[in-house]
């Protein structure tokens, strides 16, 4: 082409105009970061890489006000580091294993948030009450049978915190606390006392394996760490008689969970530290708890319907645990139900089979 020619200088021109509206485009709906560093305008730049990295309203302020500012190239060079890594970010987690465990990159280091159920039970009535938990810890003692109600009030609160995390969240550091307590809120005759009371402090490290198992399952947590259970009780009289009332033990415990949309599984083994037989306050009780739990979750429709079983496989002994959670009826409060059949329900109770159901309210689903 000639561009002396009339022509020559109107195509010229045109093909000049197309070149940099190409560019310009580029610049303000680039698709990768390959398209912005071919910028040589530093603010312009980088108003490209927040363009791709989906922040807009940073790249209009940065265009905006190009001519005006002047950023070091260090800072450039970091933003734009930032904005690549962004773009290869995962993106916001729908998984609600994920989601409890803060497992998303975006979120926050530190978190404080739900771990097992915290609920309020109301009314929970026992079919076979236990009015000598004493038994068959003090053999033989000329002790009265406790004055109990078959209903009584059953409340749990739980929560954990995480006290460090690996910069994608894979790797977590949490402490965790959970007490459940029986109370005799309906028996006025004895001043409506706490029947039981049982504190679980844990420490433990978490991971977000993220695995592919087959048949839409993911392998998404595994827990591995530390508890300690026990009823706060002291195990003497006053006068140095055992009173067959403490409850404790620690373990070393690990929990695996996986995830298929709306159902995560759990399986979590466990093993008994031992102690000395003149401080165990309940050496068989792994008889009746075992050295594991199965547990399952499910959401639907705004429900939320759990289970669990545990049990050791040598004696027969153990217990399974099934409830419903409602959808929210005021602000995030939920109905709940809950059923317990076994050894169990409490430490108080670790050898005393019965079944209990009871109704109330509840703040979260355990996960």
């Amino acid at each position: 082409m000639n561009a002396n020619k009339p022509g020559g200088r109107v195509a010229a021109i045109l093909l000049a105009a197309a070149g940099s509206t190409t560019a310009a485009l580029a610049q303000s709906f680039p698709s990768s970061t390959a398209d912005c560093r071919g910028i040589e305008a530093n603010m312009e730049r980088l108003a490209c890489y927040d363009a791709v990295a989906g922040r807009a309203d940073v790249a209009s302020r940065g265009t905006a006000g190009a001519s005006a500012v002047v950023t070091p190239a260090s800072t450039l060079s970091a933003e734009a580091k930032r904005a690549d890594s962004d773009v290869v970010a995962r993106p916001p987690t729908t998984s609600m294993i994920d989601a409890a465990w803060g497992f998303d990159p975006n979120s926050a280091p530190f978190d404080i948030g739900f771990y097992n159920a915290n609920y309020l039970l109301f009314g929970r009535y026992s079919d076979n009450v236990n009015k000598g938990p004493f038994l068959p810890l003090v053999q033989g003692a000329a002790r009265e049978q406790l004055d109990l109600n078959s209903t009584e009030a059953k409340f749990q609160i739980s929560f954990k915190a995480r006290v460090w995390t690996s910069d994608d969240r894979r790797w977590g550091l949490w402490a965790a606390y959970t007490q459940q307590s029986q109370w005799q809120l309906y028996n006025g005759d004895t001043s409506r006392p706490f029947r039981d009371n049982n504190y679980m402090p844990e420490l433990f490290v978490s991971y977000r394996p993220d695995v592919d198992l087959g048949g839409g399952f993911s392998w998404k947590l595994l827990n591995v760490g530390y508890n300690h259970q026990s009823n706060g009780r002291s195990d003497l009289f006053a006068d140095g008689r055992n009173n067959g009332l403490s409850r404790s033990w620690d373990r070393l415990f690990a929990e695996f969970g996986v995830e298929r949309e709306d159902l995560a599984l759990f399986a979590t083994v466990w093993y008994r530290l031992p102690e000395s037989s003149t401080k165990d306050d309940n050496p068989d009780i792994t008889d009746y708890y075992g050295h594991g739990k199965l547990s399952a979750l499910y959401r639907w429709r705004g429900n939320t319907f759990s289970g669990s079983v545990r049990g050791n496989l040598k004696t027969g002994k153990g217990a399974v645990e099934a409830g419903w959670f409602s959808p929210r009826l005021f602000g995030p409060l939920r109905g709940y139900v809950q059923v317990f059949s076994g050894y169990g329900e409490s430490l108080i109770d670790y050898n005393w089979n019965q079944t209990t159901i009871g109704a109330g309210a509840a703040l979260s689903d355990g996960l």
